[in-house]
């Protein structure tokens, strides 16, 4: 089946609309609907050219404090050449819609719909629009929680329509999840997911569980239980929910329901504030490509 991505494209309501929508933002959870990713919103960043975005999450004390997830909208020659200006931050790009060019380490890869790039910090990389519309893709960014003993990860260069997805157990194939990351690498500190459920289909308890999540609609429609609440949600709205936050779904059709999910892994839970990279930690990694 092919697949479907939403991807926000701006604009304004008109006056005469009637201010009914779907946000919300409590202590366990927040919902930003897609009708709220309007101009008016946007931002910029330093060193990118023909580009705005969409913040979709940040880390916020008290809430969910390990990533921030960014909704990145390249026009035909934008881009950057000096994209990430925090050394100590990875990054997962994810496209929805167009085509463009990253370049890692001097290897250039062509990205289009369902591209995903993991890049470890201190990556050195570029990204160009040279086409003709623009590109819209997620950045989900982490600071990385380095290891005495671990290398970095290795940068991961794919795309979801080329990768089975693996069906949850007991769910007879109708709840699967397309991992571009071995779970079992403890050089990853966050995994980057696309979850699929099939008209009809739920997560049967509720989930509650130490990860932050980050959970972007990219398909579809369900109600979601999110901690004491039944929400409405679908294609092009996010979820941000913190630790602990009860999560159900419930996949009522009448198509599939698809949304991109971070989730942070893989480490000691800190017992005090975190130091982060140190100057010269550089370590090596290599390229995985498809």
């Amino acid at each position: 089946m092919t697949a479907k991505y939403y991807a926000p494209t701006g604009g304004l309501p008109p006056q005469d609309q009637l201010l009914t929508d779907r946000a919300m933002f409590t202590d366990a959870y927040a919902v930003i609907p897609k009708g709220t990713m309007r101009d008016i919103v946007t931002s910029a960043l330093p060193f990118w050219t023909e580009t705005r975005l969409w913040v979709l999450s940040r880390p916020l004390s008290g809430f969910a404090e390990t990533f921030s997830q960014y909704i990145m909208e390249v026009s035909p020659g934008g881009g950057s050449e000096n994209p990430e200006t925090d050394p100590g931050a990875e990054g997962v790009i994810f496209v929805v819609e167009g085509t463009a060019d990253i370049k890692i380490d001097g290897v250039q890869h062509a990205l289009r719909p369902g591209s995903y790039v993991f890049l470890p910090p201190q990556t050195r990389w570029t990204f160009k629009n040279d086409s003709d519309a623009p590109v819209r893709f997620h950045w989900i960014r982490k600071a990385y929680e380095a290891v005495e003993g671990l290398a970095f990860p290795d940068v991961i260069v794919a795309n979801e329509q080329n990768i089975k997805p693996a069906a949850m157990p007991g769910a007879d194939g109708k709840w699967a999840t397309t991992r571009f990351v071995d779970p079992t690498d403890v050089r990853h500190d966050m995994h980057v997911t696309v979850v699929t459920f099939e008209p009809g289909a739920v997560i049967p308890f509720l989930e509650t569980h130490v990860m932050e999540h980050g959970l972007y609609v990219l398909e579809g429609k369900a109600v979601y239980r999110l901690n004491q609440d039944w929400v409405e949600v679908e294609a092009g709205d996010y979820m941000w929910l913190r630790a602990f936050c009860p999560q159900a779904c419930y996949a009522g059709g009448p198509g599939r329901f698809r949304y991109l999910l971070y989730k942070d892994v893989n480490r000691h839970m800190a017992l005090r504030p975190a130091n982060g990279l140190t100057a010269g930690s550089r370590n090596s990694f290599r390229t995985v490509s498809e």
